[in-house]
């Protein structure tokens, strides 16, 4: 066991012991680009497995990793959309599903109130409703939701609560949106994704084309937001740098503050298939691209970032992601397959696996809390789930590190930040995201190089067993031009 203040970690497994050389971890995570992301971990099966804890220890492991969280953020998943996109992964879809919304959401708020029995009442410091199409249920179960929450815990004044609609949704339900704000809710994000109209089809999203986009985005100013993001989407098979060069123009027609870049991840999607028609250099070309028409419109992100913002000292994305990115806070998860992560563990909800609401309304009408996987993790995975969500914002701060972890950075990762610095890949910079967070701003962050080579950078601090799994699924061992 290791222990740092009240946190304990247990000894790694043996494939987290072993050590390999960063020349051969970056060529693996270029190699594999499509897995080597922020997505951590790779490979659960092989690389989380032997820190799995058992389902009659759960509460036992849950309260010790809660017991001196006093602040946290939260994060409430809302499953449901008219139809699933064929590059979605979390998403649940059917006649009897979509039909149970009001049954969900019932579950979901005695989630709540079950965690707030268990851990007591915590402080919330951001809060994001995510999904899924959170704004696909009525408007009045979100705000039982939030009531829900503002009951057993306390949400406090600095807490910004965020919630995703689609074009379709704001553009034909205003009064939704109006609903929204006047529950509190104060950044909304909406899913332009791309404009291609094959593409469009070729995914699923042909009922959220452009004839959508400038009503959706009248009615959300209308009801009062003055947070607005666009998620837009590349490295599609058949995206073409054209298209992706429309799909940004008309993004920043549409006026956000900010635009949210997302690089399509293709496991355990309905595409999946198509990965291998996308090669790197398209990736690398989409980016470079975007990079250029969006600060030329004055959005402005350091490299490696995907959230580009036009609001100074802003980092555009919501209080919850932006506390997980730079400080690597806890936040506990709720609803269907939702994620969980403190200092010592990261746990996945019952229906994780298929996306199955069975499992998660079972446990819950049996008072249970609903862990489908409950991982008691090592330093080794810890540190590398915060600098795997760090790299969002394509730096790691060194005062959140070593707060979390009662070590520095260039110590525990000497060999990999070595050869960093050495190739250009990453630099000591003040960082200028979060401001407004009582930390030092001193940040190891990628350059403009490095973000190039995002793939193979962030592989090299990931765990050992994961940087073995992506060596090991290496076609070739040979090593990738720079």
């Amino acid at each position: 066991m290791q222990r740092t203040n009240a946190r304990i970690w247990p000894s790694a497994a043996p494939g987290d012991t072993v050590r390999f050389r960063p020349s051969d971890v970056f060529a693996a995570g270029e190699a594999n680009h499509h897995i080597s992301n922020t997505a951590y971990p790779i490979a659960h099966r092989e690389t989380f497995w032997p820190y799995r804890i058992e389902r009659e220890r759960h509460k036992e492991v849950v309260a010790a990793a809660f017991a001196d969280l006093d602040a946290i953020c939260l994060y409430s998943h809302i499953p449901f959309c008219e139809s699933r996109c064929f590059f979605c992964e979390y998403t649940v879809v059917g006649k009897k599903e979509i039909g149970s919304t009001e049954i969900y959401m019932r579950a979901l708020d005695e989630e709540t109130r079950l965690y707030a029995e268990f851990l007591g009442s915590r402080k919330i410091r951001g809060f994001d409703i995510g999904g899924g199409t959170p704004s696909y249920p009525r408007a009045e179960f979100i705000e039982n939701h939030i009531e829900t929450v503002n009951r057993y815990f306390t949400i406090l004044p600095e807490c910004e609560i965020s919630i995703e609609t689609t074009p379709k949704i704001a553009a034909q339900e205003m009064e939704k949106m109006k609903a929204y704000f006047k529950m509190g809710v104060r950044r909304i994000s909406m899913g332009v994704q791309v404009t291609q109209p094959d593409l469009l089809k070729v995914l699923g999203r042909e009922t959220n084309g452009v004839e959508h986009h400038f009503r959706a985005r009248d009615h959300i100013r209308a009801a009062g937001f003055q947070k607005f993001n666009i998620d837009v989407m590349y490295g599609f098979a058949g995206q073409s740098l054209a298209a992706w060069q429309a799909t940004l123009e008309h993004a920043i027609r549409l006026g956000p503050e900010y635009i949210t870049l997302y690089r399509m991840r293709y496991k355990l999607t309905r595409i999946s298939h198509q990965a291998h028609a996308v090669n790197i250099e398209q990736v690398r070309e989409q980016a470079k691209l975007a990079k250029e028409i969006l600060a030329s419109a004055g959005y402005i992100a350091n490299p490696g970032k995907n959230t580009y913002s036009r609001v100074a000292q802003d980092t555009g994305t919501s209080a919850y992601l932006t506390r997980r990115v730079i400080e690597g806070a806890p936040y506990l998860g709720l609803g269907l397959g939702a994620q969980t992560f403190t200092d010592t563990t990261i746990s996945y909800n019952s229906g994780a696996v298929g996306k199955n609401m069975a499992p998660y309304l079972r446990d819950i009408e049996k008072r249970m809390l609903p862990l489908q996987d409950l991982y008691h993790l090592p330093r080794e995975h810890m540190m590398a789930k915060m600098v795997a969500v760090s790299f969002y914002f394509g730096e790691v701060n060194l005062a959140a590190f070593r707060q979390k972890f009662g070590a520095d950075f260039e110590v525990v990762y000497a060999d990999a930040v070595r050869f960093a610095l050495t190739e250009g890949f990453m630099e000591y910079t003040a960082s200028q995201n979060g401001t407004n967070l009582a930390l030092e701003h001193k940040s190891i962050s990628l350059t403009e190089r490095g973000a190039k080579y995002f793939n193979g950078v962030i592989a090299l601090f990931f765990a050992p067993s994961v940087q073995n799994y992506l060596i090991r699924k290496t076609p070739k061992r040979e090593a990738i031009a720079v």
